[in-house]
C-alpha cells in the first residue's frame, strides 16, 4: 500500500478537505487547520559531579607511607554526605575557637579522620595536632587523643571538596588491583583548614590505613 509521507500528508488532506468544500452542491466548511508540527525538545544533559585537576609533579598517588602517632585535639561528630563541607568547616570553628580561648596553637595542618561511613553518611574526628597534650585537657565534645599510626597509603586530591567522590573511585580501584586490605577508616589532611578554605578549590591528602 502506498503511503505518504508524514510530512508532506497533512498539508496534501487539507488541501484535499478545501476543494471537497468549496465544490457545488457540497456544504461549505471552514477548512481543518494543518497540524502543526513541532520539533521534540532537546533534553538538557545532566550535569556530572566535578572532575579533580590533574595531579602536580610530585603529588602521590598510592605511595605507601608510615603514619607517625601525633597527638591531637579533636571533635567528634556525625554528619551526612550532601552536607559534608559544612559539617567539617562548623566542626573546625569550634575547635579553632577552643584553641584561641586556650591560648593553643596548631603544630601542623587540619585533618579529618573518619571512623565509619556508609551511603548515607559519616562519623567523624576532626582534628588539629599539638606540640603536647594541654595542661588543662578539654571537656564535653572536644577531647585529646592520638592520631592513627602504621602502614597506609598516600593520594593526593587537587580541586573542589565535591569531586572528592572521583578521587575516592580512584583510591579504591588502586586498592582493588594492588589486591590490598584497607582498614575501616581514612584520613584527609588539608593544606588550608576547612573552615577557612574555598570549597572550590582545595589541596587534600588523603591517606588510607592497610592491613
Amino acid at each position: 500500500m502506498f503511503s505518504l509521507p508524514k510530512r508532506l500528508a497533512a498539508p496534501l488532506l487539507a488541501a484535499l478537505a478545501l476543494a471537497f468544500a468549496t465544490a457545488p452542491g457540497l456544504a461549505q466548511t471552514p477548512p481543518a487547520p494543518a497540524p502543526v508540527e513541532t520539533a521534540p525538545a532537546e533534553t538538557m544533559p545532566i550535569p556530572g559531579p566535578p572532575a579533580p585537576q590533574p595531579l602536580q609533579p610530585g603529588d602521590a598517588f598510592g605511595e605507601e607511607v608510615m603514619l607517625p602517632g601525633r597527638t591531637i585535639i579533636f571533635l567528634k561528630g556525625q554528619g551526612n554526605w550532601e552536607a559534608a563541607f559544612d559539617t567539617l568547616a562548623d566542626a573546625f570553628k569550634s575547635l579553632n575557637q577552643y584553641f584561641a580561648k586556650q591560648g593553643i596553637k596548631p603544630n601542623g595542618p587540619a585533618m579529618t579522620v573518619y571512623t565509619q561511613t556508609d551511603d548515607k553518611g559519616f562519623t567523624f574526628e576532626a582534628a588539629l595536632p599539638v606540640a603536647e597534650a594541654p595542661a588543662n585537657p578539654p571537656t564535653g565534645d572536644i577531647a585529646v587523643g592520638q592520631s592513627p599510626t602504621g602502614r597506609a597509603l598516600k593520594f593526593v586530591h587537587r580541586g573542589s571538596f565535591d569531586a572528592m567522590d572521583s578521587t575516592y573511585e580512584a583510591v579504591t580501584n588502586h586498592l582493588d588491583e594492588k589486591q590490598l586490605d584497607a582498614k575501616d577508616m581514612f584520613i584527609e589532611e588539608y593544606a588550608t583548614d576547612p573552615s577557612a578554605a574555598n570549597p572550590e578549590n582545595m589541596v587534600v591528602t588523603v591517606y588510607v590505613p592497610v592491613k
